[in-house]
């Protein structure tokens, strides 16, 4: 199951959304801890926060279903950083940390959605090869 089959239907749009919510939830970290709102002058180290989301975007970006299914447990990290900063920080850094919030949240569902036919069909066909039809 790790390229789309041709005869299970996923929503092409789902997963544009999804792809283009990854890229641009990597561009967001990057710009807001290299240089919009970083922790320290001149950039932080937190920049580094980018590398888990850079692992699966070659995968994403080839609609790998297996690298879709695990790269959706990275981004809950992303929301909840999102939502802590986004309540504890100051103004001109909250709307950045609920932007991630936000992205995470669109990657996170769109993905989902864009799977779930997937993984019907490869129950339902689990299901016929333990009946032995």
């Amino acid at each position: 199951m790790n390229t789309p089959s041709d005869n299970v239907v996923g929503n092409f749009t789902l997963y544009r959304t999804a792809r283009m919510a990854l890229i641009t939830l990597i561009v967001l970290c990057f710009a807001w801890e290299g240089w919009l709102a970083p922790l320290r002058p001149g950039g932080s180290l937190l920049v580094l926060k980018i590398v888990p989301l850079l692992l699966p975007l070659y995968g994403v970006i080839k609609r790998n279903l297996y690298t879709l299914q695990w790269s959706i447990l990275l981004v809950p990290a992303y929301f909840i950083e999102g939502v802590v900063r986004g309540f504890s920080d100051p103004q001109p850094i909250a709307p950045l940390a609920w932007s991630e919030a936000a992205l995470s949240t669109l990657y996170f569902v769109c993905t989902v959605w864009y799977l779930a036919p997937f993984k019907r069909e490869a129950k339902r066909r689990a299901a016929l090869e333990n009946t032995g039809v």
